[in-house]
């Protein structure tokens, strides 16, 4: 028994055709035992007399490297709509006029993951630094803010976090904190995440007017809330 190959060329969509079969001698052994005579031009195969040969198309080198081609982008194309999806802006956060009390039922489906924590305070000297990740974030903050009003807009103290649960529900995320000019008023912002399950990313900023005249942020906490209940927290080591 033999298999034809039939080579395809892109540019002549012709080629020369290679086998792959059993010769006469080894009529008598196992069967499917193959042996391949490889002549001088491009992997061809002869197959001897005889014997059936069946056919399987390969594709040659150009026309696989297209094939290739096209595959990566329809793979970047794919992973640019996913990350496009995750990188809509967030929107300002929701200001409760006041933070009420929840009871607290800590839960392991969900977690805080990681806590970025930065601030721009004109009244604070930050010292030199030759490093690019730290002057990077320095001047993100102030990008495009073209004169001296726009820039204190952006005064404050910014919070990153991340966080996951492993349970789809109505998940709320709340950061509670207190103003060093307020004593322990605590005032909360909130972002809610309806029939959500997985990883997020979510930002908090206290800044423009009400950094400036209440002062810089003491002390905080973040806070899970699902059915009315607390059910993950992390917060800064002044928090009481």
């Amino acid at each position: 028994m033999c298999l034809h190959f039939a080579w395809t060329r892109a540019a002549t969509r012709s080629a020369p055709s290679s086998r792959l079969c059993t010769p006469p001698g080894l009529a008598g052994e196992e069967a499917g035992s193959t042996s391949r005579q490889i002549s001088s031009r491009p992997a061809l195969l002869q197959c001897a007399a005889g014997h059936a040969c069946g056919k399987l198309t390969l594709l040659g080198k150009p026309a696989l490297l297209g094939e290739m081609i096209r595959l990566t982008l329809l793979s970047s194309l794919v992973l640019m709509t996913l990350f496009a999806g995750c990188s809509v802006p967030e929107g300002p956060a929701s200001r409760l006029p006041k933070a009420n009390v929840l009871p607290l039922a800590i839960d392991e489906d969900y977690q805080f993951r990681k806590i970025l924590v930065s601030s721009l305070d004109p009244g604070y000297i930050e010292p030199e630094t030759k490093n690019d990740m730290i002057l990077f974030e320095r001047a993100r903050r102030t990008f495009g803010a073209v004169d001296s009003t726009e820039m204190a807009q952006r005064y404050g103290n910014y919070y990153t976090i991340f966080w996951r649960n492993s349970t789809r529900s109505d998940v709320t995320l709340r950061l509670e904190y207190r103003h060093a000019g307020l004593g322990n008023h605590v005032m909360a912002i909130e972002r809610s995440y309806p029939d959500t399950v997985g990883s997020h990313r979510s930002t908090f900023q206290v800044t423009g007017d009400e950094f400036l005249e209440n002062g810089r942020v003491s002390a905080w906490r973040a806070i899970l809330i699902v059915e009315g209940r607390i059910v993950a927290l992390s917060q800064s080591y002044m928090w009481r």
